[in-house]
């Protein structure tokens, strides 16, 4: 008796045990606990608790089942995109709010509202740069503040909750779905590119010109056409949304830095020939109208926006500030830097004859950058800061929202009205109402001081030529100074400098440290392909010998096929990567085609 009594619990237990896991079958196939407890007849209270509690954890795990699958199904998400799904467990209602790290001491945006006990809301966030956020009471209290960079295509839970150790909110987060690698098209690119190089066979014929000059406009001008083609829609590969530097802020300063060494190389040429001064400057205003009226007439036009209409033409420009900038370099070449280089003479200035004879040139661009610091840093601007470099709209804890650029954008809101551009980069992430345009009036000034050490580095060409190591060296002090003046401006910060580094601006550090890169990147192309011949500049040789071709060719076929077409897979940058780089080698096969036929567009 005593044996069968110690065992009959045991045999309970395992009757109740298939009689609950019976009933779960039963569950999944859409039957009830009450259905299933008359059909087996349930009358101990030890099977019945035991099936109850296994219809409890079913019912459970079908209710968190259901609530990650409505999560992870969730909206379409896009490239550049995550999902964010905000869980409150408290008794009353919350509010989410948040800032992108890249945006300069802007106001906190709403984000969502939770609603309590156990609520959710969700909101599609960019992944572009980092964001903080923050969870608020009704009451205006802080709950949790953190700051991430959520990853492409990522699903993310936050669960907001009282704590167990403490009496005190706290905010939990969850990856429900693990993001895409959104650099993993970047990654087989660079394979591909790798595999093309081991394939490649660069003729060393002698060149009859610097091949570096042409190698490093086309490098240039195809970077530019990838990037205004999007760069696969990467961030690093577009404009930075105000301070601060990506590649695509790097193509305009190489271009403007090119133009001005081409000119000094030009019109040494040109002197050599016997061209008198009247002819070069005929030549000068000619090239410079037909590059005006190019910005000016065929940039602005599009066949899908009809007959050119003064309501959206855009006065500044690209080619515009390209003209301008290289009508103001050629009138200083023309006017005092056509000088004969003295041979075996001594002198104290001797290392530093490249500068000390064209001293006039020298001071026309410092009272230049004088006149640009004295407007910048001290013109007053209505409602604004004297001096005020920032972006405006929500930025600086939102003071100054009609301030976007300071003096700049004054000056050209004032001179052009609306007809300049509509859609800075700092429209999205500032939260910007005022145009601002990139190519306005008083960056020219720094643009022409690129361009003016662009004409440094061909003077240094010229006086150097046949003593490479020479060459090199000073493009490496030059390199050296440029950079180091950067930043001491900048402070090494992206916001917090004496002059940020600004694209939108032209500011001077922004000058000094493309210069920077501009005369390393220079030294690198002549020492690999002028001096020791292992490149011959292909595919960028064939473009930069074509620029005004190229560009205007891009800019007013870019959006037709087959250069572009409507993409259909918009969740990753797969697609875009794609036409980004068929764009931009179609053009270079173009411009390939052209050398061979010898066709060059010249102004």
């Amino acid at each position: 008796m005593s044996s069968s009594c110690e065992i009959a619990p045991v045999n309970s237990s395992v009757t109740a045990n298939a009689q609950g896991n019976e009933l779960v079958n039963e569950m999944r196939r859409g039957r009830g606990c009450e259905h299933m407890s008359v059909k087996i007849g349930l009358g101990r209270p030890d099977v019945r608790k035991l099936i109850a509690q296994k219809c409890a954890d079913e019912q459970k795990l079908k209710k968190r089942k259901g609530v990650a699958s409505i999560q992870l199904k969730g909206p379409t998400l896009k490239m550049d995109q995550a999902l964010l799904t905000f869980h409150n467990q408290l008794m009353e209602e919350v509010q989410v709010f948040y800032t992108s790290d890249s945006c300069y001491k802007c106001v906190y945006q709403h984000l969502v509202t939770v609603k309590p006990n156990n609520n959710n809301a969700s909101a599609v966030i960019s992944t572009k740069f980092p964001l903080t956020l923050q969870v608020e009471w009704t009451r205006n209290v802080t709950l949790c503040s953190w700051s991430q960079t959520y990853g492409e295509g990522g699903h993310y839970s936050v669960w907001i909750q009282m704590s167990e150790a403490a009496s005190n909110p706290s905010c939990t987060d969850a990856v429900d779905k693990r993001p895409n690698n959104a650099h993993l098209p970047l990654l087989f690119l660079q394979d591909g590119a790798q595999a093309c190089e081991a394939e490649h066979n660069t003729t060393k014929a002698k060149p009859t010109r610097l091949r570096s000059l042409d190698t490093f406009r086309g490098f240039a001008l195809t970077v530019m056409v990838f990037v205004n083609y999007g760069g696969g829609g990467y961030w690093f590969f577009q404009h930075a949304p105000w301070n601060g530097l990506t590649v695509g802020d790097l193509v305009m300063p190489w271009f403007v830095f090119i133009i001005g060494t081409s000119v000094v190389l030009a019109f040494r040429s040109m002197q050599r020939r016997g061209v008198s001064r009247q002819q070069l400057l005929c030549k000068i205003t000619w090239r410079t109208v037909v590059l005006l009226m190019l910005g000016f007439c065929f940039i602005n036009y599009s066949p899908r926006d009809g007959a050119l209409s003064w309501s959206w033409l855009r006065i500044p420009g690209v080619l515009q500030r390209l003209g301008f900038t290289y009508f103001v370099l050629s009138l200083l070449q023309t006017f005092w830097g056509l000088k004969e280089i003295p041979l075996r003479a001594n002198h104290w200035w001797n290392p530093v004859q490249d500068v000390v004879l064209y001293w006039p040139q020298w001071l026309i661009i410092i009272l230049l950058e004088t006149l640009w610091l004295c407007i910048t840093l001290l013109m007053p601007v209505p409602n604004c800061p004297t001096g005020y470099l920032g972006a405006g709209g929500i930025g600086d804890n939102g003071l100054y929202p009609n301030c976007t650029g300071g003096a700049a954008g004054y000056i050209d809101r004032w001179m052009f009205g609306d007809n300049m551009y509509r859609y800075p980069t700092c429209k999205e992430i500032y939260r910007t109402t005022q145009p601002f345009d990139p190519e306005g009036v008083l960056g020219t000034i720094n643009s022409i001081a690129m361009g003016f050490l662009g004409m440094q580095a061909g003077k240094i060409i010229i006086f150097y030529r046949g003593a490479n190591v020479r060459i090199l060296c000073r493009f490496l002090v030059w390199a050296v100074i440029l950079g180091i003046s950067a930043a001491i401006l900048s402070k090494c910060t992206r916001d917090e400098g004496f002059i940020p580094v600004n694209k939108n601006l032209w500011s001077l550090s922004y000058v000094m440290c493309t210069g920077c890169f501009s005369f390393l990147l220079l030294g690198g192309m002549y020492f690999v392909t002028d001096i020791k011949g292992w490149w011959g500049g292909q595919p960028f040789i064939y473009p930069g010998m074509n620029s005004i071709f190229v560009y205007v060719g891009h800019s007013l076929l870019g959006f037709y096929f087959p250069f572009s077409w409507e993409m259909r897979f918009q969740e990753s940058h797969w697609e875009w990567l794609f036409q980004s780089l068929w764009a931009t080698a179609l053009w270079v096969l173009i411009a390939y085609l052209l050398y061979r036929k010898k066709f060059f567009l010249k102004i």
